[in-house]
């Protein structure tokens, strides 16, 4: 088995968010870790309404699966953690908005979230 690191291509070399890499590439799966609206050039969570802050993650997942050479078409499988479960419908709106094809299978929680975020959403992409 062949690891690869997958970094967010506006990553500050110097925003460290943790022990964990932004994505791991294993053959042709790429594991994406819990993302959040954060602007890693300022190396800032930008917090907003649950719309801003959904389309600020699924940009930061979009950077880092384009980083390993996929798209969103590639996503198979979410996990979703929402700091209020009754921002699901407004999430879901902006998150259908990412997934134009067959749907990725999803699990929506809602969660305690550092930081005052209000949704972290990771993914499984098969890349071809």
């Amino acid at each position: 088995m062949e690891k690869k690191k997958i970094v967010h291509p506006d990553r500050d070399m110097n925003f460290v968010t943790g022990a964990y890499s932004d994505g791991v590439l294993v053959d042709k799966f790429l594991f994406v870790s819990g993302q959040a609206a954060v602007d890693f050039k300022t190396s800032k969570f930008i917090l907003g309404t649950i719309e801003e802050e959904t389309k600020r993650t699924l940009d930061n997942i979009k950077s880092i699966i384009e980083a390993a050479g996929g798209s969103m078409r590639d996503v198979v499988k979410c996990t979703v953690h929402l700091s209020n479960i009754s921002d699901f419908d407004l999430y879901n709106e902006v998150y259908a908005e990412y997934f134009s094809d067959i749907k990725p299978a999803r699990t929506t929680v809602q969660s305690v979230l550092a930081e005052g975020i209000k949704v972290e959403i990771d993914c499984i992409a098969l890349i071809k």
